[in-house]
């Protein structure tokens, strides 16, 4: 099975944020890649065929190699992302902005309380993004808008935080449950379809402005992803749980992926390829 032309790099454990629903604690991974193997696995992924590559966590903006991997991939002709709850993320714009296409901000709310009370931040989470958002796209760099619903934030109105932010992309992700991963956390904090299709219709004026969600539920999700642990293996939480292929450095890319479940038509049906 080829690789899809987008990935997710979930490059370590470390979080200065504790998100109730997070279904990438990786508790059970025990460790990362050096900066010399980090740089390695981007390079097999682009010789597999990957063209975007998304670093994600835990948190990437702690992770010691992020601006040396961002300029590999930039080196490479790779689109580059980050996912960020943007508490680091000044450093890493100071330190390679250059090589930076898009900044995914974490945002699941217009109200700090409703941040608090989830996992993000102390209170100024909503601000500090809105001004960082301002400063990426000052610096050439895209803005994504990522929000998990749940059952603190599933029948607010989100339109102001949008407005604020002006991301090219919103996406909207049904909170999920992954065994092993949020277990005991999550339950209260799940909702239904029918949830989401009243978020659909209350933020459906919005796409006026050209600020439409796209929007996962958890059938969308699962599976659909092509993602990468720390220690530089594929997993897949097609099962309800994460599932690991063999190190890639180890295997190749290509022969790692296939060990993995992955739908591509649902990457396609979610929205996997896009503008980027």
């Amino acid at each position: 099975m080829p690789l899809p032309p987008a990935a997710n790099y979930h490059v370590n454990r470390a979080c200065n944020a504790r998100c109730r629903f997070c279904f990438a604690v990786f508790s059970e991974v025990p460790g990362a890649l050096s900066r010399g193997d980090a740089l390695r696995l981007i390079a097999a992924l682009a010789e597999a065929g990957v063209e975007k590559l998304n670093f994600a966590g835990g948190e990437p903006t702690l992770w010691p190699h992020l601006a040396p991997a961002l300029r590999e991939a930039r080196r490479l002709g790779l689109t580059t992302s980050i996912v960020t709850n943007g508490f680091r993320l000044g450093r890493v714009l100071d330190q390679a902005a250059d090589c930076v296409d898009w900044v995914g901000f974490s945002v699941d709310s217009w109200s700090e309380r409703t941040e608090v009370a989830l996992g993000r931040g102390r209170g100024d989470h909503v601000a500090r993004c809105v001004a960082l958002a301002a400063r990426a796209r000052a610096l050439g760099v895209r803005v994504k808008l990522n929000t998990v619903l749940t059952a603190l934030n599933a029948d607010e109105d989100l339109s102001p935080l949008v407005r604020a932010m002006r991301p090219e992309r919103w996406k909207v992700f049904q909170v999920l449950p992954v065994e092993g991963q949020n277990d005991g956390r999550v339950e209260p904090l799940r909702i239904d379809a029918g949830a989401l299709e009243r978020f659909r219709a209350r933020h459906a004026p919005l796409a006026a402005e050209g600020f439409a969600p796209v929007i996962e539920d958890n059938a969308a999700m699962r599976g659909s992803y092509a993602m990468i642990d720390p220690m530089g293996r594929f997993f897949s939480n097609a099962s309800g749980r994460h599932t690991y292929s063999d190190p890639i450095l180890e295997l190749g890319a290509v022969a790692a992926f296939r060990q993995v479940v992955f739908d591509e038509a649902r990457f396609d049906a979610r929205g996997g390829r896009y503008g980027w």
